[in-house]
């Protein structure tokens, strides 16, 4: 058995999950989630916990196993929580602002950078430099920040870039004068 793939997925009040074949629909206070789970792995509610469980031991389901409890997981946790990426923005001039549906970046390059906002996540900057990205869904999330920070990553001599809150960068020391 897969370590994660049998661990009981809880579902907090306010919650409801519905399955209808392969379908798995998650709805809470935040939105509502589905994913369709592959052929040979499926899910049930019993009471107030979600179980996932595999038609058989070959390879790929047990492959498959952890990953579908683990999405699931991320699903429940989205609509009653929701998740959140912070970015910070650093170096002279370097700003954010939202504009309509796109968040507008001043990088340092010679255009301002418009990367549109999908439908779902809620984007706020706070100061001109701080960028918070908040939704239900996990991927939607983390790959909309991680496109941001890619306009820009942080660099090693004097930090500049857009990075996460929390995020260490190892600085390097410039070159030194030779006699």
């Amino acid at each position: 058995m897969s370590r994660v793939g049998k661990k009981v997925i809880a579902i907090p009040a306010g919650v409801t999950v519905t399955i209808a074949g392969s379908t798995v629909t998650v709805k809470g206070g935040k939105g509502e989630l589905s994913w369709t789970m592959p052929e040979g792995i499926s899910a049930a509610v019993e009471g107030s916990e979600l179980t996932v469980s595999r038609a058989d031991e070959s390879r790929k389901l047990r492959a498959l196993h952890g990953t579908n409890r683990s999405l699931l997981a991320n699903m429940v946790e989205g609509v009653s929580k929701g998740f959140v990426k912070e970015l910070e923005i650093v170096g002279v001039g370097f700003k954010a602002a939202v504009k309509g549906k796109a968040l507008d970046l001043a990088l340092g390059k010679s255009h301002p950078i418009l990367h549109p906002i999908p439908a779902g996540l809620t984007v706020t900057v706070a100061d001109n430099t701080k960028i918070k990205v908040e939704g239900v869904d996990k991927q939607v999330v983390g790959q909309f920040a991680a496109e941001v920070r890619g306009y820009y990553p942080p660099e090693p001599y004097k930090g500049k870039g857009v990075h996460y809150v929390g995020e260490h960068i190892r600085r390097k020391e410039g070159k030194s004068v030779g006699k």
